[in-house]
């Protein structure tokens, strides 16, 4: 008798303090699919992203130990796994600080589980390769001193790799493909994100300042990535 093959279900790492909501989130994971582990403490969330290699993690900034921030740094020191923040504090710095340490997405307690899965299904349905053999088939695009390589999903600055999260290697490769073209943000959320994405469209602006910052590039120039007012943002210089 002949078997199909299988897919190994992606893993989701929750690192939530909150017993009783880390095991509410964990069941709605499972129930869709996905391996899932859990963690209650900052430094316990640290080892076992380190030890399992998680796809996602779900990750609450007030945790014992090691707060979220710090959580995440450290794990982007490793790992290149989609990072979902889940909050309580509304301050809108703690969101952007978040993300400034390579968090891709957020979402605000109290959150609706479902919403919070689908968020999970919508980052792994990203693309981790070049998602085309057009893609393939492209040489590396070049600005000044940056190479952008569809193929290989890799990016130089004076021929040094640069080390970006997912989500800014995502807006750096759409905003590449088409260069002379001025993307909105909502086109920018459909591409990278996804079109069933509902949040607050300057997220893209907090992942943008980041990526130019890893540039070295100023914003009031646009050397490599260029603000277009009452639109968005386009490659290539101002």
């Amino acid at each position: 008798m002949s078997t199909s093959p299988t897919t190994t279900p992606a893993t989701v790492l929750v690192i939530e303090d909150e017993k009783p909501l880390a095991d509410m989130v964990v069941a709605y994971l499972a129930r869709a699919g996905y391996q899932t582990l859990i963690a209650h403490t900052g430094p316990a969330g640290v080892q076992a992203a380190r030890e399992s290699r998680p796809e996602v993690v779900i990750l609450d900034l007030g945790l014992p130990g090691l707060d979220g921030i710090e959580v995440c740094r450290q794990i982007r020191t490793f790992s290149d796994c989609y990072v979902i923040v889940a909050t309580a504090r509304s301050d809108e710095i703690d969101t952007l600080i978040g993300l400034s340490v390579g968090a891709d997405d957020y979402v605000t307690k109290p959150f609706s589980v479902r919403e919070l899965v689908a968020r999970v299904q919508t980052v792994l349905r990203r693309p981790r390769t070049a998602s085309s053999a057009q893609d393939h088939a492209q040489p590396p695009r070049v600005f000044g001193e940056l190479s952008v390589d569809p193929s290989s999903l890799q990016v130089h600055l004076r021929g040094e790799p640069v080390a970006l999260t997912p989500t800014e290697r995502d807006l750096l490769m759409t905003l590449a493909s088409r260069p002379s073209m001025a993307f909105s943000r909502r086109q920018l959320i459909d591409d990278v994100w996804g079109g069933g994405w509902v949040g607050d469209e300057h997220l893209v602006d907090v992942h943008i300042a980041h990526l130019r910052k890893k540039l070295g590039d100023n914003p009031d120039t646009g050397r490599y990535v260029t603000t277009v007012r009452g639109v968005g943002y386009r490659m290539g210089p101002g």
